[in-house]
């Protein structure tokens, strides 16, 4: 028997569902990562749970992503939560990845388009200098990118604008009541924590994409079935790093399926993407490839990587 209008009306809301089970670890990450600060501001530093609190900032960056690419959550009232509470943890505004990313790293994918593609610094380089220079070279041309976005907003859609401002005043509004509590302990266990989270994050551009082949190429067919060298623009690393930070190694499924979920990445790198890129661009870890190109590679030539890119091909 069909409940009443008035008894459906009575009816208590739902409770929160998220689009996938998987993202339980990405709760965890936003839960446990303020957890830990807020221990070690009210007992003090211990080196064990700030190394955790560095490591979950990476976390943090690659949930970001991933919300920005699907949301997280069923619900526009949680996704919007989401966001707020991203932007308090992460330290800068979530918007951003739309212009920064969305609009213009997808749509280019380190072509010559694409605003802060790894060789438009220096030339078409891979070192452990270029990896620790590149996200200031990234926010010096992405900032342009954020308020010429912001103004557009602003003309064209006030309601986005304002949730946009809110979250900048949010992120200040945070930083200031912490300083003002105790400016040592902000700077040590919020800010410098999360100046560390957002370098990693710009600096991953580097990892998957220094000395790929940016080189617009002509797609045939299905963005998702771009065949042979078109497929060459990304890294793709196939350690730890892929359970413990959301198969962040795993770009090129990701560039080709920028809306498939996070968890669904292994099963099209190895059936779809892993034999259709050039075999050096599937590394094994992240941090064995960090530590043979950045530090063995700046003794001895045979542990560099090499360009994909030809000498002849325009880079600027």
């Amino acid at each position: 028997m069909a409940r009443p209008p008035d008894a459906r009306r009575r009816l208590p809301p739902r409770l929160p569902r998220l689009r996938r089970w998987r993202d339980w670890q990405s709760l965890a990450y936003l839960v446990l990562l303020p957890a830990l600060v807020a221990w070690q501001w009210v007992h003090g530093f211990n080196p064990w749970l700030y190394a955790l609190v560095l490591f979950l900032t990476l976390g943090i960056g690659v949930i970001h992503h991933n919300h920005v690419h699907l949301r997280m959550w069923r619900g526009r009232r949680m996704n919007r939560l989401t966001d707020f509470w991203i932007t308090l943890l992460q330290g800068h505004p979530t918007f951003v990845f739309w212009p920064a990313h969305v609009a213009n790293h997808h749509r280019h994918r380190h072509g010559p388009k694409d605003v802060a593609r790894t060789y438009r610094f220096g030339g078409d380089t891979n070192h452990l200098w270029g990896y620790l220079l590149h996200p200031f070279q990234a926010v010096w041309v992405l900032v342009p990118v954020f308020f010429s976005w912001l103004a557009r907003l602003r003309i064209h859609h006030r309601g986005a604008w304002r949730y946009c401002v809110a979250q900048y005043a949010l992120w200040l509004a945070s930083w200031a009541v912490l300083l003002a509590l105790d400016w040592r302990k902000a700077l040590l266990f919020v800010i410098v924590p999360q100046l560390h989270g957002l370098h990693w994050l710009l600096a991953t551009n580097y990892l998957q994409h220094a000395h790929a082949d940016g080189r617009k190429t002509p797609r045939k067919g299905a963005p998702g079935d771009t065949p042979g060298s078109g497929l060459n623009y990304a890294r793709n690393f196939e350690g730890l790093v892929n359970p413990l930070l959301f198969n962040i190694g795993l770009h090129t499924a990701h560039h080709e399926n920028p809306h498939a979920h996070w968890s669904e990445l292994t099963h099209l790198h190895h059936t779809r993407y892993r034999a259709q890129v050039a075999p050096v661009l599937n590394e094994g870890g992240l941090v064995p490839y960090m530590v043979r190109v950045f530090v063995l590679g700046a003794v001895w030539p045979r542990f560099r990587s090499r360009s994909l890119m030809p000498p002849d091909s325009s880079i600027t």
